[in-house]
């Protein structure tokens, strides 16, 4: 046993999760400063082999020298097991924010919770004991990347497109995904279940949506629904790409990637994450992404579409901003049922009700 321990924060002991799990292979610590001047600069990991858009690092003012074992405990205090200090470095925060955020300021979340985190980090390979608590919710739809892969491989699937969101599903996701099911084997429903920013709707409550969803919307045969682990960076582009490096680790060929994935505010254009695809190597990235456009309700389709595929005006679809389905939530009236569905609008009024 080593006489230094650290008890990580939320996001740490996520990343300490998805390092253990193989969810940030090939990783198995977190990052020096060679990885780290790469993935800021390059979007690479150094050697410039592999894609890699967002530093993983362990900051911390803990007093220790290279060559000492660090006892890690999760944010709750369980004790997940240690890292072998083989770095101290000092990052810049400011071009870290620059590049991966595009911004500095502070009120973005990602920005704040970097420099709150500070620039002294410590780097080195981690031994697992054992991994952080979830919900029973959570853990019925837990796989590591190794249990996803042989359950695709189980269910015949060679083509996996993987979707990921950190909001409740509306009906504009439920017709991209079977979309993308139209031209694949298998869709891999896989929100995100670490720390979010205050707002967000809990992840407990956004499951229950994809549960009811799935039950009675999905076919069955054809989906599996997973929980990644990971907290939201909201890093936009970077973070579009960060969420398909993960998913191609747990075994899927495709991923989503719609508007403003992975935003906040006003930070990134629209299609900014989808663009930002073109700067990196797909071959190396190891899994392709699948574009879409902002998806709504025409009333003169009759349906969902896009600007691809419905010739109407502005006026003859259904837009409702982020900000008017709370205001809808929080006065326990359901969204129209061109946008949501019944039983995922209950599950939020209901929510709304205890938030």
């Amino acid at each position: 046993m080593s006489d230094k321990s650290l008890t990580l924060s939320a996001r740490q002991t996520a990343d300490f999760e998805l390092l253990a799990n193989g969810g940030f292979a090939p990783l198995k610590g977190f990052q020096g400063s060679e990885d780290w001047k790469s993935v800021v600069e390059n979007m690479t990991l150094a050697g410039g082999e592999e894609v890699w858009p967002i530093p993983v690092v362990l900051a911390t003012d803990l007093d220790v020298s290279e060559g000492d074992v660090v006892e890690l405990s999760a944010d709750n205090g369980k004790k997940l097991g240690r890292i072998r200090v083989s770095e101290i470095f000092e990052r810049d925060v400011e071009k870290e924010c620059e590049n991966v955020y595009r911004t500095t300021d502070d009120a973005h979340p990602g920005v704040a919770a970097t420099k709150q985190e500070g620039s002294r980090c410590i780097a080195g390979e981690i031994e697992a004991d054992d991994m952080p608590d979830h919900e029973e919710a959570f853990m019925r739809r837990y796989f590591t990347p190794e249990q996803s892969r042989k359950e695709f491989a189980d269910r015949g699937w060679k083509r996996i497109v993987a979707f990921q969101t950190r909001n409740p599903i509306h009906r504009a996701h439920e017709y991209l995904t079977k979309a993308a099911l139209e031209v694949s084997d298998g869709l891999f429903l896989h929100p995100l279940i670490g720390e979010t920013k205050k707002g967000d709707i809990p992840a407990d409550v956004r499951m229950r949506c994809y549960e009811v969803l799935m039950e009675k919307y999905y076919p069955n045969d054809r989906v599996v629904l997973g929980v990644n682990p990971a907290a939201m960076r909201y890093a936009g582009p970077r973070e579009a790409i960060f969420h398909a490096v993960v998913r191609r680790n747990y075994g899927a060929t495709h991923f989503i990637v719609g508007r403003d994935h992975a935003g906040v505010g006003d930070y990134y254009g629209t299609y900014d994450a989808q663009q930002i695809f073109d700067e990196v190597d797909i071959d190396k990235l190891g899994i392709r992404p699948l574009m879409f456009e902002h998806t709504f309700w025409c009333y003169k389709c009759e349906g969902l579409g896009s600007n691809k595929t419905c010739p109407h005006t502005p006026e003859d679809r259904l837009f409702l901003s982020g900000t008017k389905v709370r205001e809808m939530l929080e006065n326990g009236e359901a969204p129209p049922h061109e946008f949501s569905r019944p039983e995922v609008a209950e599950i939020l009024i209901d929510a709304y009700k205890d938030l």
